[in-house]
């Protein structure tokens, strides 16, 4: 029997990559909090993940224009679509950085990747139960 492990990890393991990257993005947020007109971003989580489980994928279609192209059908973009903030209160050099509220996104972020990432060590656990045959 093969294994397959989209079926067996789900949606956790693009979860676990979107959690990463935004990761970074928040952390570049925190780093650039004093400088001026640094606009802070973040990404669509909820929006990227329901796209995904929708069936939707991370991918975008090429066009073959003559008869010679390969059949290359994607190309997969590993980077999420990063959006501004909307600033509860802009200071004067243009910087959008709320100190206090990216450390509260950063927090949360970091307390789901930990708990997708436990998820995901759980699966691999009774993966590796099952095949020992224990």
């Amino acid at each position: 029997m093969v294994i397959n492990l989209d079926n067996a990890f789900g949606i956790h393991t693009r979860a676990l990559s979107l959690y990463s990257q935004r990761t970074a993005v928040l952390a570049a947020n925190l780093a650039n909090a004093d400088t001026p007109n640094y606009k802070a971003q973040d990404i669509d989580f909820k929006g990227i993940l329901t796209r995904l489980s929708s069936g939707g994928n991370e991918s975008s279609q090429m066009a073959a224009t003559q008869a010679g192209h390969f059949g290359m059908k994607t190309i997969t973009s590993r980077a999420a679509e990063r959006l501004y903030r909307q600033p509860h209160q802009p200071s004067l050099d243009g910087n959008t950085v709320d100190v206090q509220a990216e450390q509260a996104a950063f927090t949360d972020n970091a307390l789901r990747y930990m708990t997708t990432l436990r998820f995901v060590s759980g699966k691999v656990q009774g993966l590796m139960t099952a095949l020992r045959g224990e």
